[in-house]
């Protein structure tokens, strides 16, 4: 209890926590985790609730029979398989538990690409914004994905970052494909215990977006997208600032002063209570119902606020 209190201090955000900690298990375990130093035990046995209880176990029992989720691999969106993957990592369940084991087992052979039905699952298509995370999916839930990772390699940009638009001529990068293959590369990483060409193409990317103040365009230093301060959850290819910042808490030991102006502009978005609202809910369907509704507190957005606030000593 006592370093607790010493984190949250005042505020009232001793409440917040508990707040967190009245929740979902995929919310709990990272919580403990994050923001209350529990014993790794502790956590590892709230984490194997995941695939047992509440929504984690809702997402693996929506699965079809095929070893699809919805019917279709990428659409339709919110509910097929490539979303509700995304969002099964996200929740953070064990992957060597037996639940999760299961459910993956199939998806490769079950789970063709819409515009390729000769291309399974983990071989991934033709968008790094999707690939970037069917590898993060892939190497969390320990399937082979180092064909995707070998072609994201070639398609980094002169500038280091990606771009789904390259096929259609662009020549820079894109905030929102950036960021979707990073975090894929870092799954990776961790997953293999590193690989010298895949962490120089992550570092390379972290500095195309850090150059930028993670907001800004280097032509005319505008915020390049209104719509990056609006932060969503669950998400799928958008780019926003507690994305990427949680990102970063992830990839890097420490904050550096080129991500000052977005802590500021989250921490400007706490609310009185010590919480963070939806500002945007990206899915109009979902295989699991989070409660969410945008402008109202959410228990995920401050989940993320805070540990990545609490990385970069604030």
């Amino acid at each position: 209890m006592s370093q607790r209190v010493a984190y949250l201090g005042h505020h009232g955000r001793m409440n917040v926590i508990d707040w967190l900690l009245d929740s979902d298990p995929s919310i709990r375990w990272q919580a403990m985790r994050a923001l209350t130093d529990a014993p790794a035990e502790e956590v590892s046995t709230e984490r194997a609730k995941v695939a047992r209880e509440g929504w984690g176990a809702q997402l693996l029992a929506a699965q079809d029979a095929d070893g699809r989720w919805g019917g279709g691999t990428f659409f339709p969106r919110g509910i097929a398989t490539m979303d509700t993957l995304h969002l099964l990592y996200l929740l953070g369940p064990d992957p060597g538990s037996e639940e999760a084991r299961r459910a993956i087992a199939p998806v490769h052979k079950a789970a063709r690409w819409d515009y390729d039905e000769n291309l399974r699952f983990f071989e991934g298509e033709v968008e790094p914004c999707i690939n970037g995370r069917v590898v993060a999916i892939g190497a969390y839930f320990g399937q082979d994905v180092r064909g995707i990772v070998d072609r994201l390699l070639t398609e980094q940009m002169a500038d280091g970052g990606w771009n789904c638009e390259q096929v259609n001529g662009s020549t820079r990068g894109s905030f929102d494909t950036t960021i979707n293959v990073l975090e894929g590369l870092l799954e990776y990483e961790r997953s293999t215990g590193g690989n010298g060409d895949v962490t120089a193409a992550r570092r390379r990317g972290e500095e195309y977006l850090l150059e930028r103040r993670l907001l800004h365009r280097l032509s005319d230093g505008e915020i390049g997208q209104e719509r990056w301060l609006d932060i969503g959850f669950p998400y799928s290819w958008p780019y926003d600032l507690v994305r990427v910042l949680d990102f970063l808490r992830q990839a890097r030991p420490e904050a550096d002063e080129r991500m000052a102006e977005a802590l500021d502009i989250v921490e400007s978005k706490r609310d009185a209570d010590g919480r963070w609202s939806l500002d945007h809910a990206y899915h109009d369907a979902s295989p699991v119902d989070f409660g969410k509704a945008e402008g109202k507190p959410s228990r995920w957005i401050t989940l993320r606020a805070l540990r990545v606030l609490r990385w970069a000593g604030r």
